[in-house]
């Protein structure tokens, strides 16, 4: 990763097309410009500002020393996946409200560049998994996953059933609508909703949280970072799916195992200077209220 007060090239990827995210896009683009720098963007991103471009989304990563993400959290899983290979810092901006992962508001995006560009940002080391499907030894199937891995019943209303094995060792057979595979910082994504525990993103972990389990005592479970899980699909019923960062799926077949490890690389993400984590969980989950200091 270059330092960041030598940054120069910095990619802008935008997947909302609504006239906030272009006229966000117009300031960006022109301040960088302003600044010295060089812009990359993709084709498509290139055109909602009257630029042509002859790049594809997938090509930005390896150009720059910089990906800025306008958009949401879903926005910034997909370009996430684009850099597994590189070591290029993401900064989030979020044109809605407050996100997990892309913190920084839009009325901030001009000034935490700024900072960025003087070095006084701090870049966090998130965890990926890697999952690979294999079907009767080959592998069919592969991703990267900033959040989760996801595996679940198909659309008829009916269980399905997994074995369960981390480091080869048996867990146990589990009949639910599903089981999630998440990271820390998927862990206030899907993984929250059935139940499972807020992991702070610098813990080396990896939870395990069924969905809606036939047997109630089936509970999430805290995993270390270095386990190998492996997830059999027993069930032959009807196709299931496995997911990744809930943007990529894939159909599996009985007998087919998602194998889910921690990925060697990780990703490095850009965190707002003016606010910290708990801060992010105390606007996005409510917590406090008139309790708050």
């Amino acid at each position: 990763m270059a330092p960041l007060n030598s940054i120069q090239k910095i990619g802008v990827v935008v997947r909302l097309r609504h006239e906030g995210a272009i006229n966000a896009l117009h300031e960006l683009h022109q301040w960088l410009e302003s600044q010295g720098k060089e812009v990359f963007l993709d084709a498509s991103t290139a055109r909602l500002i009257e630029r042509e471009s002859p790049y594809r989304n997938a090509d930005i990563p390896k150009l720059v020393d910089l990906i800025v993400v306008l958009g949401g959290d879903g926005t910034l899983l997909s370009s996430a996946r684009l850099m597994v290979d590189f070591e290029i810092p993401l900064l989030g901006i979020n044109l809605g409200s407050l996100g997990f992962l892309t913190e920084i508001p839009r009325g901030e995006m001009i000034a935490t560049l700024e900072q960025v560009f003087k070095g006084n940002i701090r870049v966090e080391s998130r965890m990926l998994l890697k999952a690979d499907v294999m079907r009767q030894g080959e592998l069919v199937a592969s991703s990267y996953c900033l959040n989760d891995v996801v595996v679940s019943k198909g659309t008829l209303a009916r269980m399905i059933r997994v074995h369960i094995r981390v480091d080869g060792q048996l867990v146990t057979g589990l009949r639910a609508d599903g089981l999630i595979a998440a990271t820390p910082t998927g862990s206030t994504a899907y993984a929250l909703s059935v139940g499972g525990p807020i992991v702070h993103p610098d813990t080396d972990a990896v939870i395990l949280a069924p969905i809606s389990p036939h047997v109630l005592s089936n509970r999430p479970v805290i995993l270390p970072r270095t386990s190998h899980i492996e997830i059999e699909l027993a069930s032959d019923e009807e196709p299931s799916m496995v997911t990744f960062d809930g943007q990529v799926g894939f159909t599996l077949r009985a007998g087919d195992v998602i194998d889910v490890r921690a990925a060697e690389k990780q990703l490095q993400l850009m965190v707002s200077p003016q606010r910290n984590y708990f801060e992010v969980l105390r606007t996005k989950l409510k917590w406090g209220g008139e309790l708050i200091p």
